[in-house]
């Protein structure tokens, strides 16, 4: 399950959180960049000193060893050229990666999803049941939103991009509210309960159940709505297909007349016109259809 964005937040910083949700989680977990930004430079002048002092010894490093590899103390040269050689590739090694508070990127989602706290949720800000439900909403909305129908302004595509991903947030919102309130109910019960306090717990765990079938009818609104909307996406593209055959019918004619073969077309063929009205008007009623349930969505 991806990151769920509040739809106020700008669709650039939106994008941004979308695409980074595993470091969303471990700032969840507590990572945050280790330096402030104005101490990057620092960092890098404390790298370049070492280089150039590694440099410099480069010349002293190959007369001892030249020297000792032409000695009885050879095995000690041998031992020098290889102590030097790891030290240049733990060098090499440590430049290439840069150090985390030399990568903008990640300090710039860091930013961003600080400044946007509370304007979106993550996976572990919901529980199973939760998930569940979330998905078949984010399901709902995507069927309705990839639909041709509502490519096409069928379906006042505007209406749909601002009420489906209003729709989404709330729905995420509360799950995750409900999901935290479940998490800490279980907890307690968890830790077992003096019998007086058994009358007070009732109440609480109906108001779980009541909050949860209100999301859930919620959630079950925005299927009936896609539902609706695929009935009218099966009509668009059967009356899209008849009016292709419906184009070709002159040719058809024209291809029976010319072979004397007129008295004999088929009685299908003929009737396509009358089968792209029928389907024209059933696109109309699935559409028709699909607007009163986007009324209750909206109500």
């Amino acid at each position: 399950m991806g990151v769920v964005v509040d739809p106020a937040v700008p669709a650039e910083v939106a994008g941004l959180l979308r695409a980074n949700a595993s470091l969303l989680s471990r700032m969840r977990a507590g990572w945050a960049p280790h330096a402030l930004a104005g101490r990057a430079p620092a960092h890098r002048s404390r790298r370049g000193p070492s280089s150039a002092l590694l440099l410099a010894a480069t010349p002293v490093v190959i007369a001892l060893m030249a020297v000792l590899l032409d000695s009885p103390l050879a095995p000690a040269g041998f031992v020098l050229l290889g102590t030097y050689v790891f030290i240049v590739l733990v060098k090499v090694a440590s430049m290439s990666e840069p150090p985390e508070d030399e990568r903008p990127h990640e300090r710039h989602v860091y930013e961003q999803a600080r400044w946007y706290d509370g304007r979106y949720l993550l996976g572990e800000d919901f529980d199973q049941e939760a998930r569940l439900v979330l998905g078949r909403a984010q399901r709902a909305i995507g069927s309705v939103l990839r639909s041709h129908v509502n490519a096409e302004g069928l379906l006042d595509g505007a209406s749909n991009a601002v009420t489906l991903p209003a729709q989404e947030w709330e729905i995420a919102r509360l799950l995750a509210k409900l999901s935290t309130l479940r998490r800490e109910h279980r907890e307690l019960l968890g830790r077992g309960l003096a019998p007086e306090v058994a009358p007070v717990v009732e109440p609480l765990e109906r108001a779980l159940s009541a909050s949860e079938a209100a999301v859930v009818a919620r959630v079950e609104a925005l299927e009936r709505y896609a539902s609706r909307v695929k009935e009218a996406e099966r009509a668009y593209h059967a009356h899209a297909q008849i009016e292709e055959l419906r184009e070709r019918l002159p040719r058809y004619e024209e291809l029976l007349a010319e072979s004397g073969a007129d008295r004999m077309a088929v009685p299908e063929i003929e009737k396509l016109a009358e089968d792209a009205d029928t389907l024209e008007r059933s696109l109309r009623r699935s559409v028709e259809s699909a607007h009163e349930a986007f009324k209750y969505l909206e109500g």
